[in-house]
């Protein structure tokens, strides 16, 4: 395939997903489910033996950028608030109890259906798979009432953070003798991590308050904001850690830039810096996301699927994670707990954390067919579960 042809290719990828998405927005179907149809179609029907040799070595720089706009979209939805506290507190303690809980599971079901499994790398390839997705979940609530908007933003939200930032310890922990030694590696990981942040996040935004009138300066901030997140993994810190409080400060400016911190910033200007920010995030975010559910509609193969080994753990895994969150939501939440329950697509952060498993980890019986299943089917209840809640809403009134 020529560069020209690649470029109209790539071209019309982004307008069939733009298309998609409007789609989505009218019939309920997330589109993720739809880009991944076109992958396997184009697959299926072109020679794209030349296009993905081009693209593949890309998808690891990527992936990369993915992440960081991801954590950094996330971030700049998590506003923190008095008023907001029982749904944060409530959507934190759910969002971590359901990873947590649905990772051990999944990995012990592992366990017993593949006999010899290590746990760690059960957990690799569970804790992909627990990760709710954000980027599906946020556009697809949309229409639901404002608490209940607000609480699966935050618990999805909470879940990528959660989830990526418990991917990366358990790799960079993989090898460490004992319980112990990982608690005083994270703990000592995460504490100068923070204080990393939090010191970068206020120079990095006293900096580019003074540029506020410079009109080019994103791909400057994403550059540097790169190049904090590549210096802390070659020095072994929690890299996505920094891009978290990086977008909950400039997010949250007025609650952690006050007293005599705030003489050395102007408030007004952060707040220009936010919204290009929140804008142009979301624009990479759909960008990225495109183009890999796509790849991963072109990736997936119908023999793996159709393996007896990859459909009992999915649907194991399914079984465990619908049981769980019924369970934790009952627990945490109440009665009143539908559509919420069935809302916990799969979708980006799982696929790359899922192909992110070193090669030394890799095990031959669990399939990427594993993962497809799953992104389709919690794609499939979302969609059926929020049609059932607005069909159930036009005929009466909630409170």
């Amino acid at each position: 395939m020529d560069t020209y042809h690649l470029i109209i290719v790539i071209c019309l990828i982004v307008i069939t997903s733009f298309i998609f998405n409007v789609l989505s927005n009218k019939t309920n179907i997330p589109s993720v489910l739809m880009l991944i149809g076109l992958g396997m179609v184009m697959k299926y029907f072109f020679d794209l033996s030349d296009f993905q040799e081009s693209f593949m070595p890309t998808l690891e720089l990527l992936g990369v950028v993915g992440l960081i706009m991801i954590v950094l979209e996330a971030a700049l939805d998590l506003k923190l608030s008095p008023e907001r506290w029982p749904v944060i507190w409530k959507s934190t303690l759910v969002a971590f109890l359901t990873l947590n809980i649905t990772t051990f599971g999944f990995a012990g079901m592992m366990m017993f259906v593949i006999q010899g499994l290590e746990l760690t790398v059960a957990l690799l390839y569970s804790l992909p798979l627990a990760i709710i997705s954000s980027a599906i979940v946020i556009p697809s609530v949309h229409k639901m009432t404002r608490t209940r908007r607000e609480f699966m933003i935050y618990e999805s939200t909470l879940s990528d953070i959660f989830g990526i930032m418990a991917f990366y310890i358990l790799l960079e922990n993989a090898n460490a003798n004992g319980f112990w030694e990982i608690v005083g590696n994270v703990t000592a990981n995460l504490s100068l991590t923070v204080l990393i942040a939090f010191i970068g996040s206020f120079i990095l935004l006293y900096i580019f308050q003074k540029l506020v009138v410079i009109k080019t300066k994103f791909f400057l901030f994403l550059s540097l904001l790169i190049l904090l997140y590549a210096e802390g993994k070659i020095f072994h810190l929690s890299s996505l850690l920094i891009i978290l409080v990086f977008g909950l400060v400039l997010r949250n400016q007025f609650l952690f830039i006050r007293g005599k911190l705030s003489k050395y910033f102007d408030h007004q200007a952060i707040g220009v810096l936010f919204d290009s920010f929140k804008m142009i995030t979301e624009e990479t975010s759909f960008l990225v996301r495109s183009f890999f559910f796509v790849v991963f509609g072109m990736a997936i193969s119908i023999g793996d699927v159709l393996s007896w080994q990859v459909l009992l753990l999915s649907f194991a895994f399914l079984f465990i994670l619908y049981m769980i969150r019924f369970v934790i939501f009952r627990t945490v939440v109440g009665k009143n707990i539908l559509p919420e329950v069935f809302i916990a697509p799969r979708g980006l952060i799982s696929i790359l954390l899922f192909f992110d498993i070193p090669e030394a980890f890799k095990v031959h019986e669990i399939e990427s067919g594993i993962l497809g299943i799953a992104i389709l089917v919690t794609s499939l209840v979302m969609g059926w579960a929020l049609a059932q809640w607005r069909t159930r809403m036009s005929t009466s009134t909630e409170d």
